[in-house]
């Protein structure tokens, strides 16, 4: 077992028999209630229970509830049962329900609400969000998570003399041909430069793969790190938390930096995946903030590579602000910074009006 956390994206779809639009490809995932032979994180959701599965509270017994209790076990909210759940609406799944809409950001229903069921058959990340705690038997008022940042257990970084320079280099045995290798570097190059202008970091591609600190590489299947890839649309990318530098990249997927240049529904944004993977590798977990790089799910032809401040406020305090970094946020925390210092705390104010009452003056002495 890995000591570091890995980190996958994983887009589990079935596309409709009608074409889908340009815009938006349906989320529709199919498996067996009782002859489970699907992965885990397979929902399927139908137009005759979902109504029924929506209503559900604690107590119900309704056609369905397994596949979520799997679904919640198989990203860490439930103890693992060897696969065999019941479909009861207990008072452990009620809990689990509740974690995991705190953890995406979602309005804390504990019921299957539309909008969680919407979110467990959106494309996701494949490692477990969090571990399995003690159920809380009691009921829970609706209310919503305070959006933040969110780091690996224990906080790891590289732990390197600041300013720090960490190279890369793409694997010279598993790479892929759909896109050209200079398409890869520049959308790579981009990723790297996002993270490098906010933090005291820089990244230099190097050709010496083996000594590289983060080694990145394009695979099919089973490729030794215990966690295979499944093909188009299954898992994307996992990465490894500091100081592994790991990032690997499912080989199956139709990869993307144009989408002008692609007409295909399951086309994947390359540096929008790589642009999360690089934060897993610099320690940060995943976000509840939607708009965030770091947010676990990403759909097909969408893209989400520029750094949300939620983004930035985790990566900086892990390892400070590039001194070249300036943004509004940063312009606010300096006067915050400053406030209490003179004037009773409120020194801009204060000082303007002191300013303004010297203009008047001098107005009335020149009369």
């Amino acid at each position: 077992m890995f000591l570091s956390f890995r980190y996958s994206f994983t887009f589990l779809f079935t596309l409709l028999i009608t074409p889908p639009s340009p815009s938006f490809i349906t989320a529709t995932i199919t498996t067996s209630d009782h002859t489970f032979t699907a992965p885990p994180t397979k929902i399927t959701v139908t137009n005759r229970n979902i109504e029924s599965l929506t209503n559900a509270v604690r107590g119900s017994k309704i056609n369905g509830i397994s596949q979520f209790k799997r679904y919640l076990s198989r990203f860490g909210y439930l103890p693992q049962k060897n696969n065999t759940f019941n479909d009861e609406f207990d008072a452990e799944f009620e809990h689990a329900l509740i974690k995991y809409q705190q953890n995406l950001g979602l309005q804390v229903t504990a019921k299957l609400d539309s909008n969680t069921v919407s979110q467990m058959i959106a494309p996701r990340c494949g490692v477990p969000d969090t571990t399995v705690t003690q159920p809380h038997h009691k009921r829970v008022q609706p209310t919503r998570l305070t959006k933040h940042f969110v780091f690996f257990p224990g906080k790891p970084r590289w732990s390197r003399a600041m300013p720090m320079t960490l190279t890369y280099a793409f694997s010279p045995d598993n790479m892929i041909h759909s896109l050209g290798l200079k398409d890869i570097r520049e959308a790579f190059q981009r990723a790297f430069s996002r993270w490098a202008s906010v933090i005291p970091v820089s990244f230099v591609e190097v050709s010496d793969y083996g000594f590289a600190d983060i080694k990145i590489g394009f695979y099919n299947g089973e490729h030794g790190d215990g966690e295979p890839f499944d093909g188009v649309l299954g898992v994307l990318a996992h990465s490894f938390s500091p100081e592994i530098g790991r990032l690997h990249l499912d080989a199956a997927e139709t990869w993307a930096v144009d989408f002008r240049a692609t007409a295909s529904e399951v086309a994947v944004d390359l540096e929008s995946v790589a642009t999360h993977e690089i934060g897993h590798l610099l320690g940060l977990s995943h976000s509840s903030v939607k708009e965030a790089v770091m947010y676990p799910s990403l759909r097909p032809r969408d893209k989400r590579a520029d750094l949300n401040i939620d983004d930035i406020k985790g990566v900086q305090s892990l390892y400070g602000s590039n001194p070249n970094f300036r943004s509004e946020w940063s312009l606010e925390s300096d006067m915050s910074a400053n406030q209490g210092t003179k004037f009773g705390g409120k020194p801009l104010r204060l000082a303007t009006s002191f300013t303004i009452m010297i203009s008047m003056i001098h107005s009335l002495c020149t009369l």
